[in-house]
């Protein structure tokens, strides 16, 4: 792998943007993030696409169907056919979901695994199996959840648990910790000053959707809100300055109008930044 550095601002890929993308690749955005399922399978046309983007900028990939806690064995095949996808296009970083997807087949929905001790050791097991493969640290997002089946202990003891006993590293979802916030009743801020600074290679930032005034469904399908801003720049506070990409997974506006947000985060880590000792300095 080439010695790539991860930094700034980021937005995610998705194919239906290409067209307005190609060949004028925006500078303003620092990296990029891929989800390897959607490029796997595909050749020709979109192969040679993703090349010329890889080729120019940074990338990251997020995973969308590892199920790190799912009860079946680990599909070992896929895992490394995406160690080869991360070779072949230089890619930084494979992360995924703290969650599962599959049981005795396959779903389209993040699930909650159940904060206990045997979870936490069942996670591990298959986190180092799969550091193993990729030969890299995988980063597991904290994510959304709506139930918690089983809770012997809180989210962010869960979280932590995984992250110091296995030795992975962390992609942090503010947009999730505010959502989870409001449906589960807990503070933002100390779940925030609770995460292990060390491990955070980069950020989500995302829109979500207000069901009612407690129940918040997080979508990547609306621009993102001022209390989730406000979070962001919080956790810069708390953590230092790290790179930090905003979703958006369906209502995509134009490009345009993603990289006037995509400002905005830059606007706030540099305010942050500026503010900060040059320790914590991005």
């Amino acid at each position: 792998m080439t010695n790539k550095h991860l930094s700034g601002v980021g937005l995610g890929l998705r194919r239906e943007m290409l067209d307005e993308l190609l060949p004028d690749i925006p500078t303003s955005v620092d990296f990029w993030e891929v989800a390897p399922e959607n490029w796997i399978p595909l050749g020709g046309k979109y192969q040679k696409n993703l090349n010329q983007f890889t080729s120019v900028g940074n990338f990251v990939s997020h995973g969308l169907s590892l199920s790190i806690g799912s009860p079946e064995p680990l599909d070992i095949k896929f895992v490394k056919s995406v160690k080869t996808f991360l070779d072949r296009h230089q890619i930084l970083y494979y992360s995924e979901h703290l969650s599962y997807c599959s049981g005795q087949g396959h779903m389209y929905d993040l699930m909650p695994i159940p904060f206990t001790e045997e979870a936490v050791k069942h996670v591990v097991e298959r986190v180092k199996q799969v550091q193993d493969i990729i030969e890299r640290p995988l980063l597991l997002e904290n994510v959304s959840y709506y139930a918690a089946p089983g809770q012997d202990m809180s989210e962010q003891e869960f979280t932590l648990s995984v992250l110091n006993e296995s030795g992975c590293l962390m992609l942090l979802d503010v947009n999730n910790i505010y959502v989870n916030s409001i449906n589960h009743g807990y503070d933002p801020e100390a779940f925030l000053a609770a995460m292990p600074s060390g491990k955070i290679v980069y950020g989500h930032i995302a829109g979500h959707y207000d069901e009612a005034d407690d129940l918040k469904i997080d979508t990547h399908g609306a621009d993102v809100i001022e209390p989730v801003w406000q979070l962001l720049k919080k956790a810069y506070e708390i953590h230092g300055v790290f790179p930090t990409l905003l979703e958006r997974d369906f209502n995509i506006p134009p490009i345009n109008e993603l990289l006037v947000e995509m400002e905005k985060i830059r606007t706030i880590q540099q305010q942050v930044s500026s503010q900060q000792p040059k320790q914590f300095r991005a």
